[in-house]
C-alpha cells in the first residue's frame, strides 16, 4: 500500500484544501491549472473522490509545497538510545554520538519504506540461545547453519553489508564515527535489528564488525552492543559474537581446502600466501593468520612473528595482488548513504518529487553538496530506466 492509499481521503482533501488556501487560491484557479472540473477539485477536497497520484504531484507544485509534506504522517517514532543506557559505556560520548546516528538513519529509512509503501524483507535466523558448554563450537555451528540457510556454503562473502541488508532484511549503515568505534547492534520489535559500522577503519575490519554484531543478532538479538576497537571479549556474549564472526566468515573447511591450495606442498607461510588467503576471504591479514592458527594449520604465534620481522603491509599487498586489489568505494564515500537500499529508496522518494533536495538532505543528514553527487550518480540510471519495460502490477 502507497502512502497516498494509506490515509483517508477526507484527510488527504482537507490537507489538500489548506495547502491551497495558503497559497491563496481559489477552487476555480486549482482546477484550471490541472485540467479538471472545479467540481472534481471540491469532491477532491471533501474526501468524496480520492485524488489521483499525478493530480496530487501538480498540485503539490501550484500550491509551492511537496508530496511528502501533504501525505506525511506522524513523526516515526524511532529511538534506539534509551536501549544503550544501561550498558557500562552508557557514559561514552563516542558510543552516544554513534547510537544517536544510528537512530537517526533507522528513522529515516523507516519514513521512506512508509512513503514510498515499502514493506521490508525479514528473513532473520532463528535466534540461538547461548547454551552452556564450549562457546566456540557453539559460535561455529551456528555461522555454518546460517551459511546454508543463506545458501553460502563454503564460498567467500564478498560483500556482507548488501547480504545483511538485501537477503535477510537488517538496517545497516556505514558512517564515520569516532575511531574507538567498531560497531553498534540494536534490535526493536518493529524495526528489526540495525547495525552501524565505522566508515573510518579499513573495509576488512567493517566485514569483521559487521559479521560480529551478526553473531549478536543470532545469539542475544535482544541486548544492544557497542563493539570498541581492540576490545578483549570476556564476557561469553562477546566471545560467541567473536566466534562466530570468524565462522561466518572464514569457514573452517574452506580455509583447510584453500589453505592447501595456496601453500602448493610447501611448509612455508609466506607472505604471499597470507595476502592471498586474506584477499580471497575477504578479512585482514592478521585475521588470516590467527585463524590459521586456530584451526591448527599454522604454529601458535606466527603473526607475532611476522610483526617481529617487518609485518605484511599494504605495500606488499601491493606487490602481490596488483590490479585485483579493490578500491573502498564505501570508505571514500562515508557520508553519503553507501548502503545500496538506502540509496534506491532516497533517489525513488527524490524521483516521484516526494521529497525535495531539501527535506532529503534534512533527513539523511547529509550536506546538500553530497545529496547533489548521489543524485547526480544515479540520474544515469534515471535516464535509462526512462526506456525501461514497465513492470506488471
Amino acid at each position: 500500500m502507497s502512502a497516498l492509499e494509506s490515509i483517508p481521503a477526507t484527510a488527504v482533501g482537507d490537507r489538500l484544501r489548506r495547502a491551497r488556501e495558503e497559497a491563496d487560491l481559489t477552487q476555480q484557479d486549482a482546477a484550471d491549472k490541472i485540467d479538471v472540473a472545479r467540481t472534481t477539485l471540491v469532491a477532491i477536497e471533501k474526501g468524496q473522490r480520492r485524488v489521483r497520484f499525478d493530480e496530487l504531484q501538480h498540485l503539490a507544485k501550484i500550491y509551492k509545497t511537496s508530496v511528502n509534506a501533504l501525505l506525511r504522517q506522524e513523526a516515526v517514532h524511532v529511538d534506539l538510545v534509551p536501549r544503550f543506557r544501561k550498558l557500562p559505556d552508557a557514559a561514552d560520548n563516542a558510543a552516544n554520538e554513534a547510537v544517536a546516528i544510528m537512530s537517526h538513519l533507522a528513522k529515516a529509512e523507516v519514513e521512506l519504506e512508509n512513503l514510498l509503501g515499502i514493506k521490508r524483507t525479514k528473513n532473520y535466523p532463528p535466534e540461538r540461545p547461548i547454551l552452556r558448554g564450549d562457546i566456540k563450537a557453539q559460535a561455529e555451528h551456528d555461522a555454518l547453519e546460517l551459511r546454508q540457510r543463506l545458501g553460502l556454503g563454503n564460498a567467500p562473502i564478498g560483500d556482507i553489508v548488501t547480504l545483511l541488508e538485501m537477503e535477510m532484511g537488517v538496517r545497516v549503515y556505514v558512517r564515520r564515527v569516532d575511531g574507538r568505534i567498531s560497531g553498534l547492534f540494536a534490535y526493536d520489535e518493529d524495526l528489526g535489528p540495525c547495525i552501524l559500522l565505522n566508515a573510518n577503519h579499513p573495509r576488512e575490519r567493517r566485514t569483521q564488525s559487521a559479521a560480529h554484531e551478526c553473531g549478536h543478532l543470532v545469539s542475544t538479538r535482544n541486548m544492544p552492543e557497542v563493539l570498541h576497537t581492540d576490545e578483549v571479549m570476556t564476557s561469553r556474549e562477546e566471545r560467541y559474537a567473536d566466534a562466530f564472526g570468524r565462522a561466518f566468515l572464514t569457514p573452517p573447511r574452506a580455509v583447510m581446502q584453500k589453505f592447501e591450495e595456496v601453500r602448493a606442498g610447501s611448509d612455508l607461510l609466506t607472505r604471499r600466501r597470507v595476502i592471498i588467503l586474506a584477499h580471497f576471504f575477504g578479512v585482514s591479514r592478521e585475521a588470516m593468520v590467527r585463524r590459521l592458527e586456530e584451526l591448527e594449520l599454522v604454529k601458535t604465534g606466527t603473526w607475532d612473528w611476522f610483526q617481529a620481522n617487518g609485518g605484511i603491509t599494504d605495500e606488499h599487498v601491493k606487490q602481490v595482488l596488483g590490479d585485483l586489489s579493490v578500491a573502498d568505494n564505501q570508505k571514500a564515500d562515508a557520508d553519503r548513504p553507501t548502503t545500496l537500499r538506502l540509496n534506491m529508496l532516497a533517489a525513488e522518494a527524490y524521483r516521484q518529487d516526494l521529497l525535495t533536495e531539501g527535506q532529503l538532505s534534512e533527513l539523511l543528514d547529509l550536506k546538500r553538496i553530497e545529496l547533489r553527487e548521489l543524485l547526480d550518480d544515479l540520474e544515469i540510471e534515471g535516464s535509462e530506466a526512462d526506456a525501461a519495460p514497465t513492470l506488471l502490477k
